[in-house]
Formats: C-alpha cells, sequence, structure tokens
C-alpha cells in the first residue's frame, strides 16, 4: 500500500467489498481498511435472494452477519446507512456530504441497479424489484398472502423467480418482448426445456409481447400488453436486467462505457482508483456473475499490497437456479464463428458450440446433462487469457 495513515476505502458491502475486504486481510493483517455502504453492511450472498421462497427465508433468515460481526472479523471501520456523494482523484478524497474522507487506494464495489421498467399508468408500489437484501425483504412483506405475481423479464432473474415463486406457491406470470426464456444465453432447444419445466409448475409465458400499461386495480393490477390482451396479478416483480453503476465515476471523470472501465489490474483511468465487481468493465466486458467476481477480489488484493497482478478467467460457467431443471451455460463469444450441436433427451438438453475446426467454444446444459459441464470446461479457452 502506499506509505500514508489514509486508509483503504471500498465503496460498497456485497458480496465484492467483502470478499476483497477478506483477500486483504489474508495478506496484510494491519492495513487500515474503511467500508463505506449505503445499506446496513449485513453479509449475504444474494444469488440466494431467488431461492428465499423456495427456502421459506425471510430477509434477516439470510443474513450471515451483521456489519458489526464483519468489523470485528476483518478489523476493519464500517460506516453503514452512509452514501458517498462526490469522488476527488487529485486530492484522494471521497466525500459524504461536505465530509471529506482521505483514502490510500479507493475501490469502487458499488454494484450494479436495476433497468427501470417502463410503461404508461401511474407509479404503482406494487412494482417491484429485487436487487438486495432491503429489496427481498420489501417483496416478501409485499407477496404475503399474496396468490399471483407478474414477472417482468425471462432472463436469468425473472426465470429463476418464476421457479422460486412457484415452489412458494405463488402464480407466476412471466412477460417478456423475445421469442424464447433466457435470451442470449440459451440456444433455442435447451430454452425450450427450461420453459417447459416451469411451464411444468404451473407458470404462465407471455413471450413477443411486452407490458404497455399498468393499472391499481380493487383485486390488485391490471397489466395491458402490447398485443392487448390483460394480465390479472396482486403484485408486479420487474426482472428486466441490470446495468452497472457508474454516476459517481462519471461525475469524477473516471473512464466508463457500459461499465467503469478498467485495466488487467482493475486499475480505473486514475490512479489508485479500482473497480471490482458488477460495476467494473475489463478489456470490454461486464460479468454480472459470482465467479469473476471472487477471482477479480483474489488478483486486486495482491495489487493493493504490493504485488501487482493482472486479473485472468478461465472457463466460468453459469449456474442458472431452475431446479425444476438444471442449467448450466457458457456462453460463447457473439462475435465468434460456429455453430451449435445439439442433443435433446426430453429435457435434457446438450448444446455443444464449436468452431468450424471443432474447438468447443461454448456450451449449454440442461437436466441430467449438467453433469457433463466439468469435462467441457476442460475443452473451453479461457474467458480472460
Amino acid at each position: 500500500m502506499t506509505d500514508t495513515n489514509a486508509p483503504l476505502v471500498i465503496i460498497g458491502s456485497g458480496l465484492a467489498g467483502y470478499n476483497l475486504a477478506k483477500e486483504v486481510r489474508k495478506l496484510a493483517p494491519e492495513q487500515p481498511i474503511m467500508m463505506i455502504t449505503a445499506d446496513d453492511g449485513a453479509n449475504y450472498s444474494k444469488p440466494m435472494l431467488s431461492t428465499g421462497f423456495t427456502k421459506d427465508k425471510s430477509a434477516e433468515q439470510l443474513v450471515m452477519a451483521s456489519a458489526a460481526d464483519m468489523a470485528e472479523q476483518l478489523n476493519l471501520v464500517i460506516r453503514t446507512h452512509t452514501r458517498v456523494t462526490h469522488i476527488d482523484p487529485d486530492r484522494k478524497n471521497v466525500f459524504i456530504g461536505e465530509e471529506p474522507v482521505p483514502y490510500s487506494k479507493l475501490v469502487l464495489a458499488w454494484g450494479a441497479e436495476v433497468v427501470p421498467p417502463r410503461f404508461d399508468g401511474a407509479d404503482s408500489e406494487r412494482v417491484l424489484a429485487v436487487n438486495d437484501l432491503a429489496d427481498y425483504a420489501r417483496f416478501r412483506q409485499a407477496a404475503q398472502d399474496k396468490r399471483k405475481i407478474l414477472i417482468m423479464g425471462a432472463g436469468l432473474i425473472g426465470c429463476e423467480f418464476a421457479n422460486d415463486l412457484s415452489n412458494g406457491g405463488i402464480e407466476a406470470d412471466v412477460v417478456a418482448p423475445c421469442d424464447q426464456v433466457l435470451p442470449g444465453l440459451l440456444p433455442a432447444a435447451a430454452a425450450k426445456a427450461v420453459q417447459q419445466g416451469l411451464e411444468s409448475l404451473g407458470v404462465r409465458f407471455h413471450l413477443g409481447p411486452l407490458v404497455s400499461r399498468i393499472e391499481e386495480s380493487a383485486a390488485g393490477i391490471r397489466a395491458t400488453l402490447s398485443n392487448g390482451e390483460h394480465v390479472d396479478a396482486d403484485l408486479v416483480l420487474s426482472a428486466i436486467g441490470l446495468k452497472p453503476r457508474i454516476d459517481l465515476a462519471v461525475k469524477a471523470g473516471l473512464k466508463v462505457n457500459r461499465g467503469i472501465c478498467v485495466d488487467r489490474q482493475l486499475q480505473t483511468s486514475e490512479p489508485d482508483i479500482y473497480a471490482l465487481g458488477d460495476c467494473a468493465e475489463i478489456d470490454g466486458q461486464v460479468l454480472l456473475y459470482v465467479l469473476p467476481l471472487m477471482t477479480s477480489a483474489r488478483a486486486l488484493a495482491k495489487t493493493l499490497t504490493g504485488s501487482a497482478t493482472e486479473v485472468s478467467f478461465g472457463p466460468m460457467p453459469v449456474t442458472i437456479k431452475t431446479p425444476v431443471v438444471p442449467v448450466v451455460v457458457s456462453p460463447p463469444k457473439p462475435e465468434l464463428d460456429g455453430e451449435w450441436q445439439i442433443e435433446v433427451d426430453g429435457s435434457a438438453v446438450r448444446a455443444e458450440f464449436r468452431a468450424p475446426n471443432g474447438d468447443l467454444l461454448g456450451y449449454a446444459l440442461t437436466g441430467d446433462k449438467v453433469s457433463n459441464k466439468v469435462a467441457l470446461n476442460k475443452e473451453l479457452p479461457p474467458l480472460l487469457p
């Protein structure tokens, strides 16, 4: 670390922030660390938010440790319910209102934000999104004693929640302007297997149209779709996507694109400022998944403690939590030349995307075929060499 009394400052207390703090603490037991977070700083696993109805878990039951517990465990200072309002790279300060907080090095680990839905009609308290533990708590409370929920979005989060809500005894209607579930992740045959599995639980899909209007009714809400169809429900869960948080980075003059641009050492365009996790864009890639985050935390900890280390990613398949039809996918990059080779046996699909020379460039496995992931991972090229 730099020769200064100022601490390493980490903004964000999610998986990225806490895992980085753990990795730094292994290498530098006495390094001063301050974490600043807009929420209560509870340590929990974000992927568990879409399994809470299946496991009948409240928000409190998903917490693994409080902020006070983490501060003691990791020997750091945590400022909870605190929003950074400005970053001054020249003076190496972050500001909380008018209060300057100096840093020796700064890590932006504040994650991604929900893409807001757009529809006609008045804003409704019945339209919710789940992106963190506080959101989950509000959603659980709102869904109590409810029978039917409309999900906007048929991507990873939409499908996971459709499975989870169904397991919790709640009817789900999924509306999305696409021709298959999990677009961009799965080939059509694998997507069909997942959709049929969810339909076997009672999930109803409305693929093609989008929600154009939402109105409150005496019984709940009525959604009007762009094809004129109506869907009645008690609540709406918006799961149309996430985007990296970049606003403060833009105001600080950092280079941004889809996310905060960083090099292979996760350094931004400003010295001593780094970005990690869902808010970071590494070599043009924004990877909103856990495995890249964990690998990045280990590499960045080494850099921050004096051993400059470039991050590299091997094969990093994504597990989609739809237990009715398990899914593991390593989607090929869109620009790659190749074709899908697909075997289907009921809900079990083995799809391999191979180059003209036969090299494996990606795969999608569903059902019983997920057991093939270990062998296929050995064939895959690294995601970021």
